[in-house]
């Protein structure tokens, strides 16, 4: 069963919304990227083929869930921040059912569609799984989580999207984890390395436009959900990598002078020719800097897969005072 709090979401796409737009330079909550709409285009973009993230991070799994797995013999519940279409995830729910009856899988996600439509795909796939959804932003859904204590926990953050948050507010949402964790728990989470820039903005502006389309839905959402005024023509995607703060950058930008009215926020905002709404980071990663962020954040890397190239990790982490000795 999908929990949701639909008038408490919407309230903070408003709240969000109408901070992002008075701001200066304005900015927009990559999280509200995911309607269903914009999560079905983020299911098209992990296909494309300049998109190395979603492979890279898969073949690792696919090579490593039942090592995975196997460091977790008793019961674990399987939590999953973020959890889309949990098409990945797959590869450990079958790795966890290999090895016992039942599983429960808890997904946290911010769209109550895809999140429905997973969790009914997900229950007549695999009969033996116990699923208990949540709709919520991360932060309310580790508030539900914080009362789990009774099974240890597989927390499931993947896809990267720790670069989301930039380097400070990443190890605060990890402490928060942490809180939210016993010292028999362990945190998953993908990491994208540093690599070449045109790699990286390839990835993030792909020559089928799918990732300008997925940016763009964020305007078509407003104009939905709150009344927007947004013509799409008028706003085109920009994506470029910052290599001294290790961030590819997604904005959109206004190709024209013009003022946009959000009916449901009593608000008019003017744009010049040029401007900018800032919508998205994606931080990137050196071996160095996942070992301060862990630092940071009271964790420690128990153990860490990479692809053959190194463009990718998957991080398994632990809270410093759990039992095990810290990695060199």
């Amino acid at each position: 069963m999908v929990e949701f709090d639909e008038n408490g979401h919407r309230a903070a796409l408003a709240r969000d919304v109408k901070a992002g737009l008075t701001a200066s330079p304005k900015r927009l909550p990559c999280r509200y990227f995911y309607d269903a709409q914009g999560s079905l285009l983020f299911e098209e973009i992990c296909e494309l083929p300049e998109y190395y993230l979603t492979r890279t991070e898969r073949a690792i799994l696919l090579e490593r869930a039942a090592e995975i797995v196997a460091l977790f013999p008793e019961e674990t519940a399987l939590v999953e921040l973020g959890s889309g279409s949990a098409a990945k995830t797959r590869l450990l729910i079958e790795a966890f059912l290999d090895r016992r009856p039942r599983l429960c899988y808890i997904p946290v996600d911010i769209s109550p569609t895809i999140l429905e439509e997973s969790s009914r795909a997900l229950m007549a796939e695999y009969p033996r799984l116990d699923i208990e959804a949540i709709a919520a932003t991360y932060e309310d859904g580790l508030a539900r989580l914080q009362v789990e204590t009774e099974r240890r926990k597989l927390i499931l953050w993947l896809g990267s999207n720790v670069g989301n948050l930039d380097r400070p507010e990443a190890a605060r949402f990890l402490c928060q984890v942490n809180s939210t964790m016993t010292p028999w728990d362990r945190l998953l989470v993908g990491i994208d390395m540093r690599k070449d820039r045109a790699v990286l903005e390839r990835a993030y502006d792909d020559a089928q436009g799918v990732t300008a389309r997925f940016n763009l839905n964020l305007l078509a959402r407003i104009n939905t959900e709150l009344g927007g005024g947004f013509d799409l023509s008028t706003f085109r995607h920009r994506a470029v990598y910052d290599e001294e703060l290790g961030r590819v950058e997604m904005h959109l930008e206004s190709v024209t002078a013009q003022r946009v009215r959000v009916e449901h926020l009593h608000l008019e905002v003017d744009f010049e020719a040029g401007e900018t709404i800032h919508t998205e980071n994606s931080y990137k990663y050196s071996s160095a800097e996942i070992a301060s962020l862990c630092r940071a954040a009271g964790l420690r890397v128990e153990r860490q897969w990479s692809d053959a190239e190194g463009r990718f990790s998957l991080n398994l982490l632990a809270p410093v005072d759990a039992e095990g000795e810290e990695d060199e």
